[in-house]
């Protein structure tokens, strides 16, 4: 499979407004892509219409070969959202084999996501009594377990600290490199360098979808950032 996402002329409405208009790209498969725009551009909408859960007003999205929801996908993809997933009154350790048990595997797997992602210390604590960034782990850790096809992360990093991060990074890529697909979504443009592709996204439209090397070279900086903001300028000219 070349690619495991391709969504088509996607529009997603929200009572009179547009939300997304008519975005079309492909993600390849065993990648890392990365979905970069700042708050309120139309990010969650889009992860939310790949994995199902968002009614459209047209378009076609199409995941691992089976439209967007079929129920086959249910064990194939992964979704951590903005807002933890997981239960405050169990332990990590607790969320961590309970999602284990619906996929039918066993403890080794629940403690061996847990240690992936950094919080083998806080095994036995309560998921309520953790910081925002360890309980947005606890999910990912979750989400982990059934070595999904495809992992959708929405803003997995927030709060999390430099080292923590890079370290996240990391792990994304070794899953990648075994196979998974990965869709990140961020607002932190220094991110951007981390991913194989970049999707960028302003005001529900899709204004960049290639490789960071081939972003900067077309916005004629080594700065994503600034490469993003002379996109934006570059539309506006034409719009005028």
């Amino acid at each position: 499979m070349t690619h495991a996402i391709e969504v088509r002329d996607l529009v997603v409405e929200r009572g009179k407004r547009r939300v997304l208009h008519g975005i079309s790209c492909d993600i390849p498969a065993g990648s890392v892509t990365g979905l970069l725009g700042p708050s309120g551009s139309g990010k969650t909408t889009l992860i939310r219409a790949i994995v199902g859960v968002q009614i459209v007003r047209s378009g076609q999205v199409t995941v691992l070969g089976q439209p967007a929801g079929s129920a086959p996908l249910r064990r194939e993809l992964g979704y951590v959202t903005q807002a933890p997933s997981v239960y405050a009154d169990l332990s990590v350790r607790e969320n961590a084999r309970y999602f284990a048990a619906l996929h039918g595997l066993g403890a080794a797997e629940a403690d061996r996501a847990i240690t992936d992602v950094g919080l083998a210390g806080a095994t036995h604590q309560l998921v309520g009594n953790l910081s925002g960034g360890q309980r947005s782990r606890a999910s990912l850790a979750c989400a982990l377990i059934g070595e999904p096809k495809l992992l959708v992360l929405d803003e997995p990093t927030v709060g999390q600290d430099p080292v923590l991060r890079a370290d996240l990074w990391s792990r994304f890529h070794q899953l990648a490199a075994a196979g998974t697909t990965l869709l990140v979504s961020s607002h932190v443009m220094d991110e951007a360098g981390r991913c194989d592709r970049l999707l960028l996204v302003r005001e529900g439209r899709l204004i960049g979808d290639d490789t960071p090397a081939a972003i900067r070279a077309r916005s004629g900086t080594d700065d994503l950032e600034e490469a993003f903001l002379r996109l934006i300028r570059q539309l506006d000219e034409v719009a005028a």
